[in-house]
This record gives C-alpha cells, sequence and structure tokens, in this order.
C-alpha cells in the first residue's frame, strides 16, 4: 500500500484558488509514488485528527493568505495579507501529529512560514529586494538557489548545488526555529529559500519555491517529492 500524504487544502476562504493549486499538489505525490489524502479546513479538530492519524506524512502547501504576524509577536505589516485561521488550524495539528509520531514533513512557500513560525521562528513580512521573488506560476525560472552542499536538500536535488527556482512569495524566515537549519539562499540577496530539521531521525524539509509546478521538466523538484514519499514509505515498514 501507498504511503498515504496528509495535505491540507490550501486555503479556506479562495474555493477557486484552492481548487486550482490542490492538484498540482496531489499529482506531485502521485507521481513520486504516494497517495495525497486532502485535509479539509471546515471540520472539527477532532475530525480532522481522526484523517490526520491515518496518514503517514504531510505535505503544507502554498496559500494566498499570510502567517498572522501575532503568532510570532509582530505588529502586522501594510503588506501583509490577511491570515487565513482555517488552515492555520489544520496545519498546526498537521505539524503537532507530525513531531509527535515522527510523521515526514515536507512545506512548499507558505507551507516553510508555517513551519518556521510553528517552530518558534519569525518572518520577513515584505522581501526588498532587486530579485523577483514574486515571478509568479507564468514565470518558469524566477532565479536561483544556492544550497548547503552538506545538506540533505543537497543530497535530494544532486550535484549541482545552484538550482533554478520558480517563486511566488513576498515573505521568507528570518530568526529560524527550533530544531531547524537554514539549507539553501537566494545568492544575490541571502533571502532564505529552504529550511531542515536538525534531528537525524525526523525528515522535515522546507522550501520557499514551488517544486509543484516544474515536476514534469525538472528532477530536482520529483526529487524533492520523491524524498518525502521514500521518508514515509520507510516509517509505514518500520512501523509495521
Amino acid at each position: 500500500m501507498r504511503p498515504r500524504i496528509a495535505i491540507p487544502v490550501p486555503h479556506s476562504g479562495d474555493p477557486e484558488y484552492a481548487s486550482r493549486s490542490l492538484p498540482q499538489y496531489e499529482r506531485a505525490v502521485e507521481k513520486a509514488g504516494g497517495e495525497p489524502v486532502p485535509i479539509p479546513l471546515d471540520k472539527t479538530p477532532g475530525e480532522v485528527m481522526k484523517l490526520i492519524e491515518q496518514c503517514d506524512a504531510v505535505l503544507l502547501p502554498g496559500s494566498r493568505a499570510d502567517v498572522d504576524p501575532a503568532k510570532y509577536d509582530a505588529a502586522r505589516q501594510p503588506h501583509t495579507a490577511a491570515p487565513d485561521p482555517g488552515r492555520d488550524t489544520v496545519d498546526e495539528l498537521l505539524l503537532q501529529d507530525a513531531y509527535n509520531m515522527r510523521k515526514p514533513v515536507l512545506g512548499i512557500c507558505y507551507g516553510l512560514q508555517m513551519l518556521n513560525v510553528y517552530r518558534s521562528g519569525t518572518l520577513v513580512q515584505h522581501i526588498e529586494s532587486a530579485i523577483n521573488h514574486e515571478a509568479g506560476r507564468k514565470v518558469a525560472v524566477a532565479h536561483t538557489v544556492e544550497v548547503e552542499p552538506a545538506s540533505k536538500l543537497a543530497g535530494i536535488v544532486g550535484e549541482s548545488h545552484k538550482v533554478p527556482v520558480n517563486s511566488s512569495h513576498h515573505q521568507s524566515a528570518e530568526v529560524i526555529g527550533d530544531g531547524l537549519r537554514v539549507v539553501a539562499r537566494s545568492p544575490e540577496d541571502g533571502v532564505v529559500e529552504a529550511v531542515e530539521g536538525t534531528s537525524p531521525d525526523h525528515f522535515v524539509l522546507a522550501v520557499q519555491w514551488h517544486p509543484e509546478r516544474s515536476i514534469d521538466e525538472d528532477e530536482p523538484s520529483r526529487a524533492i517529492f520523491r524524498a518525502l514519499v521514500e521518508a514515509a514509505q520507510a516509517r509505514k515498514s518500520a512501523q509495521s
């Protein structure tokens, strides 16, 4: 049986965005050999936990929302988008279960930011840079990221430590959360582009770009999803 990967619906208040973006993550998981399990945002915490308990790993996708700055003790700045409390509640339940049960975690874009804040980190609320981090889905390669050679991420994406990426974000990690470390940056401006967990027995990886958009063209993008599914399968096999 394929490992089951929990994916929260990307946004509780924008059904058009959610219905357009969720299938990309589901398809990426399926191509990597996993079974995507969408987690609705309109259920009670108890109902959500029943779904989560049946899953082997967590994928936190992007969102049009921004994490509520109150979660990291900051005042909201003018560029910061409205939060999505429904999404945040589900993400926090998923992360709590993943850390308690050592389930693999992959965060993408907003998912990285949510993970970092959950682990007591902070965010840059609006990036000021000559590099266009908000290029969007129509720009296949917005910029490159430089990957830390000794990192888990480097082992996933291969020998090339400069990876071309699609980019759709205006926030980034600032103070890095507990048990996480920076493993990729935008070389021109130093913006944090990936973090990973420091615990060797728990797969935790988050990237600020959107590999789900480039799985048909790009082997590093496919490899990121394969790594999540393989970690989920390894944990599943060890549990049985």
